[in-house]
């Protein structure tokens, strides 16, 4: 029953076809009517589009920044995750899924992990998202006058580098099962490539908002991207977070 569960997530949340569902729910021994029961539920959760979402957090602070180097409070991250996303997520149910990352291979000594991206995301401003800005972006902060909170996260990596436009290959000095996780963390967001860096003060990312207008310690203001990859998600209009 687990299995069709999250069978009925993926489908809500647009990640299958409603082909893809029924076919995985028959073979896990799943009846036409119980399916059929099950994907008309997901449908009827899905939620609707529109409205406004006021949202007030505490902490922010007048020293925030929307580099995600510098996060360090609850508005930060929640500012960071609305206009920004990862390579790897840890979606609702506490699983470890692929965000911006479409899959990855590693090798049998979990040294070397090859991250394939997912094709088609545009960032905000409508640059395609590619290999080159994903190692931009980690590379934003390892660099030697780093002062990211993720840098000591990074230093196992010996060799990060842009296989093809759609590929990124990272070896790590020592095997570690867990190394996608560390995609995953809200430092480690995935930013347009600009010159030898990348661009962090426009706020410009993949997510399911587009920055506004940024006040920091008071609010921040965002409108939906009608352009966002993941299906059922950003469906308010507008946003506004207040500390």
């Amino acid at each position: 029953m687990d299995k069709l569960n999250t069978l009925e997530r993926l489908f809500g949340q647009g990640r299958i076809s409603r082909r893809d569902f029924m076919s995985q729910a028959l073979a896990l021994g799943a009846t036409t009517a119980l399916a059929t029961s099950l994907a008309s539920r997901a449908l009827a959760a899905t939620p609707k589009k529109g409205g406004h979402f006021r949202f007030g957090s505490a902490h922010g602070s007048t020293t925030d920044s929307i580099n995600p180097a510098t996060f360090e409070n609850a508005f930060s991250q929640f500012l960071g995750y609305g206009i920004r996303n990862h390579l790897m997520e840890v979606d609702n149910t506490g699983k470890l899924v692929p965000e911006l990352a479409a899959g990855y291979d590693v090798s049998d000594d979990a040294t070397t992990w090859a991250f394939k991206l997912r094709k088609g995301v545009e960032f905000h401003n409508g640059k395609t998202m590619d290999s080159g800005d994903v190692v931009a972006s980690i590379n934003h902060h390892r660099g030697k006058d780093s002062k990211s909170a993720a840098k000591k996260l990074l230093e196992p990596i010996v060799e990060l580098k842009a296989d093809g436009k759609d590929t990124v290959v990272i070896k790590l000095k020592a095997g570690n099962a867990d190394f996608p996780y560390i995609m995953s963390d809200y430092h480690i967001a995935i930013m347009p490539a600009m010159g030898e860096g990348v661009d962090f003060k426009s706020g410009v990312g993949t997510g399911a908002f587009v920055l506004e207008n940024f006040e920091p310690g008071v609010r921040a203001k965002m409108k939906r991207n009608p352009n966002y990859f993941k299906s059922g998600y950003g469906n308010f209009d507008s946003a506004e977070m207040i500390s």
